[in-house]
């Protein structure tokens, strides 16, 4: 869906990206990891319409649905992608496309405690009941963010790492996942990842 993006010179400059993540559920990607984690990168001053500051953690709404945003200007977007306004399209697509232009060159996977059901737990409300702490008891580690996620997702229950849209858990989303790997960048083919340490069936906690 991009071409490139803008962002911060010190993420371009340095000499190793680790990303570290939590494992858990997404309302949109059904699971943020490693990659995921990556759509923080791109400055809210930039990919977000109503941003008054640099916060990380900025819902970036027109990535979600870019429909709704017709007249904001996202630097390095392909014109003919504005036309889509499923979120279940744009945000696996755009994380491809930032794992691309940003690689990782080392996965952290905490799942010493996380949370099941969604990305954010909220305690002061009822809001999001489903979303739950959860203790796996794991931490998860590699250098290829591909594979690292796809070990990390079968960890969480999700026994097809590379399963297609419409099968689950990617019901009604594209799965970042298997996009990257078709890009080229590492295998999620569970059977092709040399891993280390406690097996998947031993640190399997589903979600």
């Amino acid at each position: 869906m991009f071409n490139s993006f803008k962002l911060n010179e010190s993420y371009e400059k340095t000499d190793v990206l680790i990303s570290f993540c939590k494992l858990k559920n997404h309302i949109t990607a059904e699971v943020t990891l490693s990659m995921k984690n990556l759509f923080g990168l791109t400055p809210v001053s930039l990919y977000d319409s109503e941003a008054e500051t640099e916060r990380a953690i900025a819902h970036r709404g027109p990535l979600h649905k870019l429909t709704e945003y017709p007249h904001l200007e996202l630097l390095g977007i392909k014109p003919e992608q504005r036309q889509y306004g499923d979120s279940g399209y744009s945000v696996p697509n755009i994380i491809a496309d930032i794992v691309k232009a940003r690689p990782i060159h080392l996965a952290i996977v905490d799942g010493i405690t996380a949370v099941s059901g969604g990305e954010i737990l909220i305690t002061d409300t009822n809001e999001r009941p489903e979303v739950q702490l959860t203790a796996p008891g794991v931490m998860i580690a590699g250098c290829n963010p591909v594979s690292t996620d796809a070990i990390a997702t079968a960890c969480m229950g999700y026994d097809d790492p590379r399963a297609e849209r419409g099968s689950w858990p990617f019901e009604e989303c594209d799965n970042h996942i298997l996009l990257v790997e078709q890009a080229g960048l590492g295998p999620a083919d569970l059977d092709k990842i040399e891993a280390r340490g406690m097996s998947i069936k031993k640190a399997f906690l589903p979600y």
